[in-house]
């Protein structure tokens, strides 16, 4: 996904991150800098509206290994390099593919007559291998295996430019895919939401999260990326990373919610219809049969979460809850109910089974 801003910019400083920073560390510095920069946080500041959208453009690239790479080697061969797709007549009068050699290592203006080639890459060659110079572009594969306008072949390989060619050599090039991090509320996530993004280029897009959309999935929005650097060509597209925050009472285990119930030991003991809450907020009633143990999860059909694939269940744990206090009357009655139960051990085929 190379663009003249490859050439031109330097993206670790504009993160203001050492060429070695780590993911982490990279995400954690984006994240401040997207806030501070951010222009809803600076309403008609043009400089402040350019600088997060530099700011994206360099995340953008410098999250994702493969751009890391192809960027890191481009900016190593000597920057301010500037791609056309013709010779003499090009735009600024800028050269084609020679200059490109004759501005990154010095040769003259007709070509890198000083350059060396090798086609080897062992150690000591003496010389710059020529895969690796080509790799720049696309990884082992070169030109995305179309080679150089006009005919010559690389290797198979699927990288260099996205389209598979070189501007100029008759086929498209797309633009650059970015990615984008939104966080939402859980409830948002169960019904579906539609939310405002920021574009790295100071733009901004509205799209619809789908219900039932979970933490940590990812939405591809098709042409909502970086436009392309030729004319007319395919824009690329917006990986959008969700992440839901938890719900005080509710989670979730696929398309289902899950509850904690907690009811009386009377209740358990005896037997009752008792209320659960639901997401949509009104509740639903459900039996307890007598003597349900702790710990027993009854269901709800089709109270869970509505997603393409179905609709899932609401799931109630029941928690006997111990009483903290107890009357003279209540303690008499469970002093009552301890006699009777004198003869009985709960845990006789718990440690029968340990024993094996």
């Amino acid at each position: 996904m190379v663009s003249q801003d490859w050439m031109d910019k330097d993206f670790y400083a504009i993160l203001g991150v050492p060429k070695d920073v780590d993911e982490k560390t990279l995400k954690k510095t984006y994240r401040k800098l997207a806030r501070e920069w951010h222009p809803d946080a600076k309403p008609g500041d043009a400089a402040a509206e350019q600088r997060f959208k530099d700011i994206g453009e360099a995340y953008a690239v410098l999250s994702d290994p493969e751009q890391r790479k192809q960027y890191d080697a481009i900016r190593a061969m000597g920057g301010g390099a500037r791609f056309t797709a013709g010779g003499p007549g090009g735009a600024g009068g800028a050269g084609g593919f020679e200059d490109v050699f004759a501005q990154m290592f010095g040769g003259g203006g007709g070509g890198a007559q000083n350059v060396r080639f090798s086609t080897s890459g062992g150690p000591g060659a003496g010389g710059i291998d020529l895969e690796d110079l080509l790799g720049a572009f696309g990884g082992a594969g070169g030109f995305g295996g179309q080679g150089f306008p006009g005919g010559g072949h690389g290797r198979a390989g699927g990288g260099g430019f996205p389209g598979g060619g070189y501007p100029g050599g008759g086929r498209t090039v797309r633009g650059q895919d970015v990615e984008a991090r939104t966080t939402i509320d859980f409830r948002a996530a169960a019904t579906g939401d539609t939310i405002s993004l920021s574009k790295p280029d100071g733009g901004r897009i509205t799209t619809r999260i789908p219900a039932g959309v979970k933490d940590g999935q990812r939405i591809r929005l098709r042409g909502k990326g970086m436009p392309a650097p030729v004319q007319g060509a395919e824009p690329g597209d917006l990986i959008l990373h969700v992440s839901v925050e938890p719900h005080p009472v509710f989670g979730r285990d696929g398309n289902d919610l899950t509850v904690d119930l907690p009811v009386t030991f009377a209740e358990a003991a005896l037997g009752a219809t008792v209320e659960v809450p639901t997401l949509e907020g009104g509740p639903v009633k459900v039996r307890i049969a007598p003597g349900t143990p702790s710990g027993r999860v009854l269901r709800v059909k089709g109270r869970g979460i509505k997603a393409k694939g179905g609709t899932g269940d609401l799931r109630a744990k029941v928690q006997v809850v111990v009483p903290q206090r107890l009357s003279d009357e209540a303690r008499e009655a469970v002093e009552t109910l301890r006699a009777e139960e004198s003869g009985t051990d709960p845990r006789a085929d718990l440690m029968r089974r340990a024993q094996g």
